[in-house]
């Protein structure tokens, strides 16, 4: 058995934790025309198909997609965001939640206000919204779109000077992270998740 079974809706993300866990166990599914389906929103058809999968699978379970992060955590898997959004809530607001799909944007900042409230904080979330920049990911120009994150990022910050964190929303913008030069802490989920639920395992 798996160590851990990820569910995907883009294949680069296998690479990604692959590198992160070279040690694990990891099994892998890659689903994208789930995320093509949930664009419209989540229907009953679609959160059926993804319960079916997830609860299928014997061990713990991984979901690196924010937009079907909701339904997945209700079939027993854990979103990908969650541990970031537990520590972005520990080092407390105001946090700059980036995000680059408008479905992305209520579960990330419900989960985000889920984790103040646990700890009995009242959240403070900025958004920052980079929706026009996702066409460069899906047309596999993944450089350019960790780029163009990063240095409209770095802007926001320069101009926003009361920052606690920036919160890189999706799994597919962790790569922006290291073009950030801030003294701000900058979170991406990929790793975050994987050590925590490796130290769990």
């Amino acid at each position: 058995m798996a160590d851990l079974t990820l569910f995907h809706t883009a294949e680069v993300h296998v690479s990604t934790f692959e590198a992160l866990a070279p040690e694990a166990q990891l099994a892998h599914v890659v689903r994208p025309e789930w995320l093509e389906r949930a664009q419209g929103g989540i229907d009953a058809e679609l959160a059926h198909e993804i319960t079916q999968a997830i609860e299928a699978v014997q061990g713990p379970v991984l979901c690196s997609c924010t937009t079907i992060g909701a339904v997945a955590e209700k079939a027993g898997a854990t979103r990908i965001d969650w541990p970031m959004m537990q520590k972005a809530a520990e080092i407390g607001g105001p946090v700059m939640l980036a995000y680059c799909l408008d479905s992305t944007l209520a579960p990330s900042t419900a989960l985000l206000e889920r984790a103040f409230l646990e700890l009995g904080k009242s959240p403070e979330i900025r958004s920052l919204p980079l929706t026009g920049l996702w066409h460069h990911f899906t047309a596999g120009d993944v450089d350019r779109f960790h780029r163009q994150i990063a240095e409209w990022v770095g802007t926001s910050l320069s101009l926003v000077s009361d920052t606690s964190c920036v919160v890189l929303a999706q799994a597919s913008m962790a790569g922006a992270a290291k073009h950030i030069d801030s003294n701000v802490p900058v979170l991406t989920s990929p790793e975050i998740a994987i050590s925590s639920l490796l130290a769990d395992a």
